[in-house]
């Protein structure tokens, strides 16, 4: 069975910058399908389970309250990296429009709930190493 990293919100693990999880109802039909490896780039960057809600602006990532916790988030990328490869994954499985697993779509930067065209640090390095991202609403494309 195939390895796929997998944002561990996604799975019902309380780590979301707000405290919460966004479980998929289709996770049992991946665990037929990959063994499953959750990881959380900001909590695996030293960030805080809650934490302030952070956003891409220009190359940085920024809290609301004007933090920047870039450094965090590349840490937390490099981390989820590692752990791919160690385990061998050529694809993830990511929560989409997050400052980490953004893939395609990610908040504006602007703190008003709009959307850019983008990707999350963590997603974004994760592609530079040829490791395939997919939002968990392209979930069906992995199940084929």
């Amino acid at each position: 069975m195939e390895n796929l990293l997998i944002s561990a919100c996604l799975l019902g693990v309380l780590c979301r910058y707000d405290g919460k999880s966004k479980p998929l109802p289709e996770a049992e039909k991946l665990m037929e399908k990959y063994n499953l490896i959750p990881v959380c780039a900001e909590i695996m960057g030293g960030l805080s389970t809650p934490r302030d809600p952070a956003e891409i602006i220009g190359e940085k990532v920024i809290t609301k309250n004007g933090k920047d916790v870039t450094e965090e988030y590349i840490r937390g990328a490099k981390e989820v990296l590692r752990l791919g490869k160690m385990f061998g994954c050529k694809k993830a499985l990511l929560k989409e429009r997050s400052p980490s697993c953004g893939t395609g779509t990610i908040h504006n930067g602007k703190f008003d709930g709009g959307m850019v065209p983008g990707f999350g640090k963590t997603a974004e390095l994760l592609l530079e190493n040829k490791i395939e991202v997919f939002g968990e609403s392209k979930i069906d494309e992995l199940m084929k």
